[in-house]
């Protein structure tokens, strides 16, 4: 675990107790600059991979830019080239919170360098940058102080969450896996978990960040076996996250080594909407001096990897 450093007790936007309403959302929003570009970083390399995958726009994402209009960002999934009725489909998502970069370009390189590997026995979807508004400005939520990833719900008040669930609505039933790749930073502890209080009106408690790789699990079907296979490929590309004094890692009880569990339908999160047997939300932390930004992207990778040959290896019902 690491601790984060001394900071602030009250977030710089709005009164300590007091949920933000408009004016504070405006004030939020005009701290937030663009350092990076969705159409270099994204959509260049998804049509690069045009000639191995169907490179299908499934949705429209805008926000304000710097010059006082509106930003806007297709929504791009990699789909498998004649998909075939019948085989199970695997989603595989990047980029629910913008500033995750590894999670993007994991999806990116999996498509590019591994994912033909598995044409024939899965249909795939992947979609690398599901908030792109947010990954230009290194961003978790979107435009409106939202944030994506607890909004995969009936209601949902984010445009980005909203758009990927009509995506995968009409193939409902045909999912078993989905892989959603996240990562935990300093800047959760630092400036996210406080920009979170503040927004809502409640008390910053300081935390500390888990030093290493771990999965989040659905705790209403946790599937052991599936989170080992992936936590054990992956610690042969980097380390797992050791649980602290209280057996936790984020405040969350360590149900099996590197995986704690959510009850992701109840909180809106990405991996609740396919209906799939098998989920999981991968955990990597780039900030680790034991680590590179190379290594979290192939942890990605070799995560989708080990979750793919898990669900191949041997007769399961799907």
């Amino acid at each position: 675990m690491t601790q984060a450093p001394a900071i602030e007790r009250f977030y710089a936007i709005g009164t300590p107790g007091e949920p933000w309403g408009p004016a504070e959302v405006l004030q939020w929003r005009a701290r937030q600059l663009r350092v990076r570009s969705h159409a270099t970083d994204v959509l260049a390399p998804a049509e690069a991979l045009r000639p191995m995958f169907d490179v299908v726009t499934y949705g429209q994402a805008s926000g304000p830019d710097e010059q006082g209009g509106t930003a806007t960002y297709p929504l791009v999934v990699l789909r498998s080239k004649g998909w075939q009725t019948g085989l199970p489909a695997v989603l595989v998502t990047g980029g629910v919170h913008g500033y995750e970069t590894s999670g993007v370009q994991g999806v990116l390189q999996f498509a590019g360098s591994h994912a033909q590997a598995w044409a024939g026995r899965f249909n795939l979807l992947m979609v690398p940058c599901v908030s792109p508004w947010a990954y230009e400005r290194v961003q978790r939520w979107n435009a409106h102080a939202v944030d994506p990833n607890r909004s995969f719900s009936s209601v949902s008040a984010a445009t980005e969450a909203d758009a990927l669930m009509q995506l995968v609505a009409p193939l409902r039933g045909q999912f078993v896996a989905h892989i959603d790749l996240h990562e935990t930073t300093d800047s959760d502890e630092t400036e996210f978990r406080r920009a979170v209080a503040a927004r809502d009106g409640k008390t910053f408690v300081p935390g500390s960040i888990p030093d290493g790789f771990y999965l989040v699990a659905d705790a209403a079907n946790p599937q052991p076996a599936f989170q080992q296979a992936i936590i054990e490929a992956v610690s042969r590309v980097t380390h797992i996250a050791a649980p602290d004094a209280a057996g936790r890692l984020i405040g969350s009880p360590m149900v099996a080594p590197g995986v704690i569990g959510y009850p992701v339908k109840t909180l809106g999160l990405c991996t609740g909407m396919t209906g799939a047997k098998y989920t999981t939300t991968t955990e990597v932390y780039p900030d680790s001096p034991r680590t590179t930004s190379e290594q979290c992207v192939e942890a990605q990778v070799a995560a989708i990897e080990a979750a793919l040959s898990y669900v191949t290896a041997g007769p399961r019902p799907f």
